[in-house]
Parts: C-alpha cells; sequence; structure tokens
C-alpha cells in the first residue's frame, strides 16, 4: 500500500527547510500559496571527512570494581555528533532569521532521524513560526522536484 502524500499549503514569504544530516537548502515561497514558486535562498554544506580522520583511538576499556574483569566502552559514533551539531546550526540560524524578520513561517522537511535530531534545538520563536514538518528526504532533489512533491 503507498502512502499518498496530501498537498501542503505554501504562503507566499513561508520558508522551506529542506534539510539532512550534511546538507540544508532554505526555500522561499515567491509565488502565493495557490501557485507556489521556491527559490532557493541559501545552501548550508557540511562534509563529513572519513571516520579515521575524526578520531584515531581506539575504544575506552574499563576496569571492573570486583574480580579481574575488563570491558570494552561503546565508541563515541561521531559522525552522529557532527550531524546533530549541523542541525542544531541551522536551528539557531533559523531563529535569528526569524528574530530578524526575514521569514514569519517555516515548513521543515527532513527524514525522521534529522527530524529527532533538530526538534531539541528549535527556540521558542522557531516552535511558533513552524507551520508544519514533513518526515521526507528530499534534499538530493532539485528545486523544482521538491516543489512538486509538497504542493502537488
Amino acid at each position: 500500500m503507498s502512502k499518498v502524500m496530501s498537498k501542503l499549503k505554501i504562503d507566499q514569504g513561508e520558508w522551506v527547510v529542506v534539510c539532512d544530516g550534511a546538507k540544508a537548502l532554505v526555500l522561499e515561497n515567491i509565488g502565493d500559496a495557490k501557485f507556489p514558486n521556491l527559490r532557493m535562498r541559501e545552501v548550508f554544506e557540511q562534509k563529513h571527512p572519513r571516520t579515521h580522520e575524526l578520531g584515531t583511538d581506539a575504544p575506552g576499556r574499563s576496569m571492573s570494581s570486583m574480580g579481574h574483569g575488563r570491558s570494552a566502552v561503546e565508541q563515541t559514533d561521531l559522525h552522529d555528533q557532527a550531524e546533530r551539531k549541523f542541525l542544531e546550526q541551522l536551528a539557531a540560524h533559523l531563529d535569528t532569521a526569524i528574530a530578524a524578520g526575514k521569514t514569519k513561517s517555516l515548513i521543515v522537511v527532513a527524514p525522521p532521524r534529522a527530524l529527532g535530531m533538530i526538534r531539541p534545538a528549535y527556540s521558542h520563536a522557531v516552535r511558533a513560526a513552524l507551520r508544519a514538518e514533513v518526515d521526507k528526504d528530499f534534499v538530493k532533489l532539485p528545486v523544482h522536484e521538491i516543489e512538486k512533491h509538497l504542493a502537488g
């Protein structure tokens, strides 16, 4: 059974933020709600270095308080941390843009994992301006395809 996405009304001047953990497209509707026309405002990209470039230490070891046992400590996922930091910076940028009056409302489009990472970073202003979240991964699509998927 296929899941059909209902049409999303995108108001004039509204921002559509399409992102994942490494790239964000900030689009603005320069058309109207009936005939949206999304235009690129900004692009943010984070280059992901290879894991061996992020950290070279072996996982830590811990000693048991009783006996002679030793066990490995789970290694920190450095890519996960980098994605979370990127999305936190994006949320801060959106907060600044809202405070500066660049937009009054926005729609965030991201895969579920990225939405889960960015939500805790939303400020009160971003939460108030957020009109919708769409759990889709459209960041690699051209703008006209994103527009077609969202507005129908």
